[in-house]
């Protein structure tokens, strides 16, 4: 009795279990894992931006820090953002790698974000105040690299330039729309004011990222119902891509076995000709993804194609924050113009990044090589034409907005691209040595490089800018920066999506007779 009751209850929790989720349809579909990923970015870009007007005030008025310190507490607050950003990055890319979902990574980072926001927000001492900042960098350390890590795993190569260029709007709208939020906020409703309207995008975010499932968790519900109605998108197949088809694997393994079983003879002959042959056989190359040792971080970083990228990406950010330090002083003191105004003056830059979309889209027909790189070569004479903005008048502003709109239009042909060769690079690898990367990839680590570049180009730009700006003048700085974009485009014209002295030749994929007869374990 007690055993009918025991496989009952046992019966009861596996049907329970394999309930397929309310939603499932929509919960891990492209378009909502894809919005709850850009929520996420704009969010990290968001909360760190609001506080900026902030943070001033703070340590004044609630840290006690003297007058004269503060510009140099401001400095090295953003100092530990960036420095946790550029530790964290690579091991939250190793931690998403060895995890078996993205999902919870993700989670972990808002916790560490809803944490810095605490800080900040009670924050009276400057060791608080550090603390909160040093958690934000760790928390966009994990939004960034895991966060696109899973489009990756959702769209696959041939839709992620396009899914990028929905990325890239959402890093711009968050940097376009926080400083003012955070100063408008700060002046009508106080300190406490702009910490509410933190909490409740935090409160948004973690509703969706708590809701969102990954393709691949779907696609195990699909096989779990045995080809019910289900379909993550608009259709099953992009679940079964994410996922790892596991239902063909089974019946393509069964085919291979029954195949290889009627025709020992035939797999015998296979086996005899690939390891006799010229060309390296499948149990060689599978040998060696067995025997490869170093850590898949360091065969990424051995690439001369994703190192292009990654430096790509570096002084993208670098042009794209130069600004910073020195466009609100240079208008003030040419154009007398005040906060607001002075704010308002990155619109022309940040407008053109709602084309992106549109750019990752062709850079998913054509390849990002051109597009990069006529995105670098195009900045550059429009940062040699600032210099001509010296004097106070109708005509000098119109003529710096325009500068701005092209060189953000020439920043934003590069961006979407860049990003997303990092994925192509971590495809090339995988299907040129099968297995190197394991079971689980390197999207992750390869976007922690990512983070990491793009982290470190942030900390260079506003330093370039205003170091030469202060010694040398707005127009040797303007130079400069030209000159740094177009230097940019060489290496991207020669190894973005391979290498352009060298055709390389695909390899013929083995059959799965072949496979199955070489290394049987495989099936």
């Amino acid at each position: 009795m007690a055993a009918e009751k025991s496989q009952q209850y046992g019966g009861v929790m596996r049907r329970n279990r394999d309930k397929q989720p309310y939603l499932l349809k929509y919960r891990s579909s492209k378009l909502f894992i894809l919005s709850t990923i850009c929520m996420a970015v704009f969010t990290d870009i968001f909360l760190y931006g609001i506080i900026v007007p902030v943070i001033p005030f703070a340590l004044s008025e609630r840290a006690s820090v003297a007058e004269k310190d503060i510009q140099k507490w401001v400095s090295v607050l953003l100092a530990v953002y960036g420095a946790a950003l550029l530790a964290f990055s690579p091991i939250s890319g190793w931690f998403a790698d060895q995890s078996s979902s993205r999902r919870w990574p993700l989670v972990l980072g808002l916790i560490a974000l809803g944490g810095a926001t605490v800080m900040l927000c009670v924050g009276n001492s400057i060791a608080l105040l550090l603390v909160g900042r040093a958690l934000q960098g760790i928390s966009a350390a994990v939004v960034w690299t895991v966060g696109l890590a899973l489009l990756v795993d959702t769209v696959g190569q041939k839709g992620i330039g396009q899914a990028m260029g929905y990325v890239t709007v959402s890093m711009s709208v968050g940097i376009l729309i926080a400083p003012l939020l955070g100063g408008v906020v700060y002046a009508h409703g106080g300190y406490y004011s702009v910490f509410a309207m933190a909490f409740a995008l935090i409160g948004v975010d973690i509703f969706l990222r708590l809701v969102m499932i990954e393709k691949k968790v779907a696609a195990k519900w699909s096989i779990t119902n045995q080809g019910g109605s289900y379909g993550t998108c608009a259709d099953t197949q992009d679940a079964e891509n994410a996922g790892g088809s596991a239902q063909d694997s089974e019946g393509s393994s069964q085919q291979a076995s029954g195949q290889a079983g009627k025709n020992s003879h035939n797999a015998s002959n296979v086996r005899s000709s690939a390891v006799e042959g010229s060309a390296p056989s499948l149990r060689e190359t599978t040998r060696s993804a067995k025997k490869w040792k170093l850590p898949p971080i360091v065969t990424l970083l051995k690439s001369r194609r994703l190192l292009s990228a990654l430096f790509g990406c570096l002084v993208q950010a670098a042009l794209m924050t130069s600004f910073d330090s020195v466009l609100p002083l240079y208008v003030h003191r040419i154009f007398h113009w005040g906060a607001t105004a002075a704010g308002l003056i990155f619109l022309p830059a940040v407008l053109p990044s709602f084309v992106s979309p549109v750019v990752g889209f062709l850079s998913d027909k054509y390849g990002p090589r051109w597009l990069a790189t006529i995105g670098f070569i195009l900045a550059l004479p429009f940062w040699v034409l600032l210099r001509l903005v010296d004097h106070d008048s109708t005509g000098q502003k119109v003529l710096l907005c325009a500068l701005l709109a092209f060189i953000g239009f020439s920043l934003t042909l590069a961006m979407p691209p860049l990003m997303a060769e990092i994925t192509y690079v971590v495809e090339a690898k995988e299907k040129k040595y099968p297995g190197r990367f394991g079971p689980t990839g390197a999207y992750a680590q390869a976007y922690g490089l990512f983070n990491t570049a793009f982290a470190g180009g942030t900390l260079i730009g506003p330093v370039w800018s205003g170091f030469i700006e202060e010694r040398a003048g707005w127009k040797t700085m303007s130079w400069t920066l030209g000159l740094l974009s177009g230097v940019m485009a060489v290496p991207i014209v020669i190894w973005t999506g391979g290498s352009i002295f060298k055709k390389e030749t695909a390899e013929p994929e083995p059959r799965q007779e072949e496979i199955t007869a070489l290394d049987p374990g495989s099936a």
